[in-house]
């Protein structure tokens, strides 16, 4: 199945990220490419049509650092956010390093998630960090975030804490790769087990898990500082979803006694044509009594 000329366009080869959307007619699958100019995975994502082998083939065809090509046979699942991975064609070795920004993230896609599509979103909230910031980034993957802050602001220290140990792994060493040593720390652990012990210690917690993170709230708020701090909470959903992303946020902190002003809205990524991946920015401030 030939590729339309005008998606090739979509790639933005400054990170090695090609992100395809189903936007042109012409095209009847789409996918994401993971790694670098000499080794690189590429992911079918799970609305293709057509044959998969043929598609693999194509791909392989015109991105001949493609060494692999995966289908998604499940959507995200558990704690891990994992899909089913199965290989088309290609090498078993699917272990890559993602350039993004500068950043070497080095992963396996079949049993880590990571989502080459976010880049851009990882700088816009790197940007948001000031020097000599505590930053803690919850459901912290393979590393992207935590090591996108680090290398934007370098005197800032973050913690992320991983569940998937595998992940964890590639975590410590891309920290290990990018020379982020005492700057990125790794912890292993659900962060409602592991994060009481960082209560009061963070001027910022990110939260990039779209679909659950609401259920940490507490969790997230706790781990700022006594006076407050800033917090981003990703949320999935309708038309209405800035404002349920809003109205939880609020009621968490008013529970404990916080006052929110949103800081920002956004819309990350589109799911279909009415569910979005949505970021909203708060600022939490402590309630004087």
């Amino acid at each position: 199945m030939p590729i339309h000329p005008r998606a090739l366009a979509l790639g933005f080869l400054g990170t090695h990220f090609y992100n395809y959307q189903l936007i042109l007619k012409e095209m009847k699958y789409s996918f994401d490419i993971i790694g670098s100019r000499e080794k690189a995975v590429a992911v079918i994502k799970m609305n293709y049509e057509g044959n998969p082998e043929e598609i693999a083939e194509e791909i392989m065809r015109r991105h001949k650092n493609v060494k692999s090509v995966l289908l998604e046979e499940s959507p995200r699942e558990g704690d891990t956010r994992l899909r089913k991975l199965r290989l088309v064609k290609g090498s078993e070795d699917t272990e890559v390093v993602h350039i993004e920004y500068g950043i070497r993230i080095k992963l396996d896609p079949r049993f880590v998630y990571f989502s080459p599509r976010e880049g851009e979103e990882r700088q816009r909230i790197a940007s948001k960090v000031r020097p000599g910031e505590e930053v803690l980034v919850m459901f912290a993957g393979v590393g992207p975030y935590a090591l996108a802050v680090a290398k934007r602001q370098p005197e800032a220290h973050v913690i992320g804490v991983e569940i998937n140990e595998v992940a964890y792994k590639y975590f410590l060493e891309n920290i290990r790769i990018n020379k982020m040593e005492g700057r990125v720390e790794a912890v292993l652990g659900d962060v409602r087990d592991v994060c009481p012990r960082f209560f009061g210690m963070f001027d910022r917690v990110i939260m990039p898990l779209p679909l659950h993170a609401y259920h940490f709230l507490d969790i997230a708020i706790k781990c700022l500082k006594n006076l407050g701090g800033e917090l981003h909470f990703y949320y999935w959903g309708g038309e209405d979803a800035f404002e349920k992303a809003e109205i939880l946020v609020r009621e968490e902190a008013e529970k404990l006694g916080f006052s929110s002003t949103v800081l920002e809205r956004r819309r990350v990524s589109s799911y279909s044509p009415r569910t979005w991946k949505v970021r909203v920015d708060f600022k939490l401030e402590r309630k004087q009594h």
